[in-house]
């Protein structure tokens, strides 16, 4: 009981001396961008090799590049991250503008973290930019933890039953340029009502995902 209170401890104390910044991405350094390579590889590596494979050497992105990036840093170094890019989805039909939120990540021993922190930093960018909406997808089994660190905080609307077609960042000979999947759409309204959300079960993202 004790150590598992000194855990939970450290754990606050720790969240505590988070520092948040917010970065465009014209503002970053050399340096900047090998620390946060560094970062997704440690954090992406436990999910498996493939995961980590697109930031070696001094890449800090995976697919499309974001415009900004939430950063939080302590005295270990990168300590979360959260990008944001603004594009045009299609749905339905429907021409809609969105900040595509993604490149999320906690260092693992800050797990606890939680998303929820990097978009109460992230909020006032997106109402600053003008967007209806910020748009983002998760695998299906990452559906109970957005819903408990995003949805039941009233920060966003998660969507099942919906495909998502995309490009390969890359392009590959014996491989489709195009990938079609089925993923949960997380929805954050800013400028518009949930109720606003055009209607479709398929999203064309026209493009690599953040």
């Amino acid at each position: 009981m004790n150590s598992a209170g000194a855990r939970s401890a450290e754990g606050l104390s720790a969240r505590a001396q988070v520092q948040w910044s917010v970065r465009w991405e014209n503002q970053l350094q050399l340096a900047d961008h090998a620390e946060l390579a560094e970062f997704f590889r440690k954090s992406y590596g436990p999910t498996g090799a493939f995961n980590a494979q697109p930031f070696e050497g001094n890449r800090s992105w995976a697919g499309a590049r974001p415009e900004v990036r939430v950063i939080g840093h302590d005295d270990r170094g990168v300590a979360a991250h959260v990008g944001l890019l603004r594009r045009f989805i299609k749905i339905g039909g429907v021409e809609l503008l969105v900040a595509e939120l993604g490149l999320y990540a906690v260092r693992p021993d800050l797990e606890g973290l939680g998303i929820s922190h990097s978009m109460r930093v992230m909020y006032p960018v997106l109402q600053e930019l003008g967007v209806p909406f910020g748009f983002g997808t998760v695998r299906p089994a990452l559906e109970k933890h957005l819903t408990r660190l995003v949805e039941r905080h009233g920060l966003a609307t998660l969507m099942s039953g919906i495909r998502v077609r995309s490009t390969h960042p890359d392009v590959y000979p014996n491989l489709s340029p195009i990938r079609i999947e089925d993923v949960v759409v997380v929805v954050f309204p800013v400028g518009c009502s949930i109720s606003e959300w055009p209607a479709g079960t398929l999203i064309d993202r026209n493009g690599p995902e953040l």
